[in-house]
Parts: C-alpha cells; sequence; structure tokens
C-alpha cells in the first residue's frame, strides 16, 4: 500500500505504465466495488448515478478550466472526436500532429469521401501550419514518447488564423496544470492519469461550436428533462453541452465521482513537478537531457524485456519502452527501472 497526496493505492512496486492504464485510489476502486455490490443485491436504481455523474462532469471541468455546462459525457475519445468529425463541412481542412494517436485522427481520415483532408506536420512545427487548416486536431502531449505541444504558439496562430482547435488531453490532464477555456473542444479518457475505470470520457466544447455539432447519437439522457425524455419521437435536448451527452455506463461514473474532485482539489503544479522530477531523474541518469514531460521512452535495445523481467511494468509503443510517472511514483520505481537497464 502506498499513500500519496492524501490518498491510499494498492498498487506494485515499479508500476510504471499509467499512459496505458492508471491505477485507481483505493478510495475509488472501493465505491466502484460498493455500486456492484448494489447493483447485484438489487438496491441500486437509476437515478441513483445522476450525481457521480454530475460531479465527474464538474471535476473534469475544473482540472481543465472551462464552465461544467460545456461538458459532455461518453465512452471513449473516439467517439467523441466522431461528433466533431461528422459535423466538419464538406472540404474541410484538418491539420494533425505526424505520428499522433488514430482515436484522434481516423475520425477524419475516414471522411475523406466529403472532401474532408487531413495533413500531417511535425510536433513542433504544427503552430507555424495552422493557417492552413479550418481544424488543427492534436494532443497537448503525445501518447507515443510524452512530447508536449506549445500551447501558447497554437493558441496564438489559431486565433490569427481563424482556426478552430482541438485538443485530446488524455495523456495531460491529471498531472500537467491546464487552463483550455480558449479551445473549441478539449477531449479525454479516464482510465490513464485520471484513474477512473475505463468506460469515461468527456469532451468539453465552446457554445461556438456546440451549435454546430450534430448530436448524432441523441438519447435519453441527453434530454432537456432527462427522466421525461425516455419516450417518443421528438423529446427536447438539453441547451447546454448535455445535448451531446451519451448513455453513461454508470459504474465507469461511480469510480470517476470519486477520483476526479481529489484531483481537482490538488496543487496540480506540485503534481507536475513531483511527476516531471522522477521522468527527468531517469533521463539524466541514462544520459539523456531533462524533459518537461511525465512519459520518457527508453531506446536501448532490449529495454522493455529487461524491465519486464524485474518485474517493472511499461509499455512498448513504436519499438521502445514507455515509462510514465504519476503522482504515486516515488524514487524507488526510478531506481527499479535504472537498474534493470543497468543488467
Amino acid at each position: 500500500m502506498r499513500a500519496a497526496f492524501g490518498q491510499q493505492f494498492d498498487m506494485p512496486d515499479g508500476y510504471l505504465n499509467t499512459a496505458s492504464i492508471g491505477m485507481p485510489p483505493v478510495a475509488a476502486a472501493e465505491a466502484v466495488v460498493e455500486a456492484v455490490r448494489d447493483w447485484r443485491a438489487g438496491s441500486g436504481r437509476a437515478t441513483d448515478f445522476d450525481e457521480p455523474v454530475a460531479v465527474a462532469r464538474a471535476a473534469f471541468a475544473q482540472l481543465i478550466g472551462v464552465r461544467a455546462d460545456r461538458v459532455a459525457i461518453g465512452s471513449s475519445v473516439s467517439a467523441l472526436v466522431g461528433l466533431i468529425a461528422a459535423s466538419l463541412p464538406d472540404g474541410a481542412r484538418v491539420l494533425v500532429a505526424r505520428g499522433e494517436f488514430s482515436s484522434v485522427t481516423l475520425p477524419f481520415t475516414i471522411r475523406a469521401d466529403r472532401g474532408i483532408t487531413v495533413t500531417e506536420a511535425d510536433l513542433a512545427e504544427l503552430p507555424a501550419k495552422v493557417g492552413e487548416a479550418d481544424l488543427v486536431a492534436v494532443s497537448v502531449v503525445q501518447s507515443a514518447d510524452g512530447a508536449l505541444l506549445d500551447l501558447a504558439a497554437l493558441r496564438a496562430e489559431a486565433a490569427r488564423a481563424g482556426a478552430r482547435v482541438l485538443l485530446d488531453v488524455t495523456q495531460a490532464v491529471g498531472w500537467l496544470p491546464l487552463s483550455l477555456d480558449w479551445a473549441d473542444a478539449v477531449v479525454a479518457a479516464g482510465y490513464k492519469w485520471l484513474l477512473c475505470p475505463r468506460g469515461v470520457a468527456w469532451l468539453a466544447v465552446s457554445d461556438a461550436l456546440r451549435d454546430s455539432v450534430v448530436p448524432h447519437s441523441a438519447n435519453w439522457y441527453a434530454g432537456a428533462d432527462r427522466w421525461n425524455s425516455i419516450y417518443g419521437a421528438a423529446p427536447a435536448l438539453a441547451a447546454d453541452a448535455r445535448r451531446l451527452d451519451t448513455s453513461p455506463a454508470w459504474l465507469c461514473h461511480v469510480g470517476a465521482a470519486a477520483a476526479l474532485p481529489w484531483l481537482a482539489s490538488l496543487d496540480r503544479e506540485a503534481v507536475r513537478a513531483h511527476c516531471v522530477a522522477l521522468a527527468n531523474r531517469l533521463r539524466v541518469e541514462l544520459g539523456d537531457v531533462p524533459a518537461e514531460s511525465a512519459i520518457t521512452v527508453v531506446h536501448r535495445p532490449g529495454a522493455a524485456e529487461r524491465l519486464g523481467d524485474a518485474g517493472v511494468v511499461v509499455s512498448t509503443r513504436n519499438g521502445v519502452a514507455r515509462l510514465a510517472f504519476h503522482l504515486y511514483n516515488t524514487e524507488a520505481d526510478v531506481h527499479r527501472a535504472l537498474a534493470a537497464l543497468a543488467r
């Protein structure tokens, strides 16, 4: 058992795989277990989950710096990005980062039949190319290697060019302080750095973009009065971003409602400093220069295998070992990884 930032974590030493799957606080896991007990005993009620959905929605909004009424719920990044892609006008030009996570790119590339074009640019050069696009879709922190987007440069260039911006913060929110009320859309999955069960995601949209997005997954939960929108051909949809909601995966939102308010209450600069310091320590000891990311990669041959043999849990991306340091990781995890790589 580990204590970190006021929570307990029932996790193994050497877990450096948050970029794939985050470890929940014990309190979040127990909240889900209790909800499963209620389900098993037949004592749960559908309306019981309205509060967890609302609590998690508000906490996500706080984490990215937007109003809660701008946030819609979903189950995955690709499904939420797909809402944006399906609502683009024919012939729209989309700019993405080279090597971007496919959940961000594929919803746009499959729209080639409508004349939508997708252009790739190196991450560092992407802001300079914004003028060539109608929409920029990019991750704030790249999944493959932890590279950080220059948000200030992108914001300035997008404002100058009049281009819309969609940001995926799945690999950023939870460790990187964010203030993204200027972005047209911000999307994230909850099961990584937000330490939620897989099956919950959020999409924040600007007021202007919301009005142009067709709610292709319209359902009773998106109704202005959801519990009176269950039947009938034309119930009124919510006026705010809830109109884009999909019916929630109840148990996932129970876990999210336990994890996100705690994360939102933390000193996010302290969390960032903790995570980045651990990643930098590993990089420096391996002869690399420090970076500003909680995600790092090791290019040494056989690194993933040696780490795995030593009980260090990592992932492999583009043929190299990817290590992720979150708030529950410690110097002991760095030492364990270094010892494995020194073999």
